[in-house]
Order: C-alpha cells, then structure tokens, then sequence
C-alpha cells in the first residue's frame, strides 16, 4: 500500500509559480511510475503531466508544455511538479497518483493509476 501526499498548492497570482510536492509513505516510491492529474470545479479530471519510476521518460499535457516540469527524488520518495508561468486556467485540485505500470512509458489513463493523494488546491488569480 502506498500512501501518497500532495502539498505546495495555494492562491497565487498569473504568472507566478508554484511547486507542489507529492511524498510517499508505507512504501518506497520505487519501480512506480506517478502522474499528476487536476480537476477544475465542473471539469474531468485530466493528466497534467507523469514520469517513469527512473525518470526517463515523461508526459506533458499541451496546455502545460514550457510551463510545468516533473521531476522526481527517489531517495527522498517525493515527487515535485514545478508550475511557472501560472494561469488561471490552471486553477484546479492537483492529485498525484502511483502506478506499478509504465516501465517505459507513464501510463496516461487514471484508471492505470492505482493509488491516489487527497488533492491539493491550486487557485491562480487574473
């Protein structure tokens, strides 16, 4: 069982950045591929971003490409997405999730996605 946790989120202004942080605990994040997905008020929830358990290979929505960077600490069983550059379009409730799949590939679907944190809030303001 993997027991993720999101934090970072807050209000910011357009054009700030942001850097949310998603830690495990239970187990070692290791051979899991973690995605970051968001959900705006009215919305599906969407993948924003993911990256292999090696960190080899990632996936960028296109609304974040240039903006958003994922990145990954496996001895500190933490994954970080970097927001720049801030929208308000990107106001939404962030969710990092883990999977054992996509060894060579993050997986893109949610329902690839196995474990789940409760979701941090991101607001940006025009």
């Amino acid at each position: 069982q993997v027991q993720l946790v999101e934090s970072g989120g807050g209000l910011v202004q357009a054009g700030d950045s942001l850097r949310l942080s998603c830690g495990a605990s239970g187990r070692t994040f290791r051979g899991y591929s973690i995605g970051w997905f968001r959900q705006a008020p009215g919305k599906e929830r969407e993948l924003v971003t993911a990256i292999t358990w090696s960190g080899g290979r990632t996936y960028y929505a296109d609304s974040v490409k240039g903006r958003f960077t994922i990145s990954r600490d496996n001895a500190k069983n933490t994954v970080y997405l970097q927001m720049n550059s801030l929208k308000p379009e990107d106001t939404a409730v962030y969710y990092c999730a883990a999977t054992w799949l996509g060894g060579s590939y993050p997986p893109l679907d949610s329902y690839e996605y196995d474990y789940w944190g409760q979701g941090t809030q991101v607001t940006v303001s025009s």
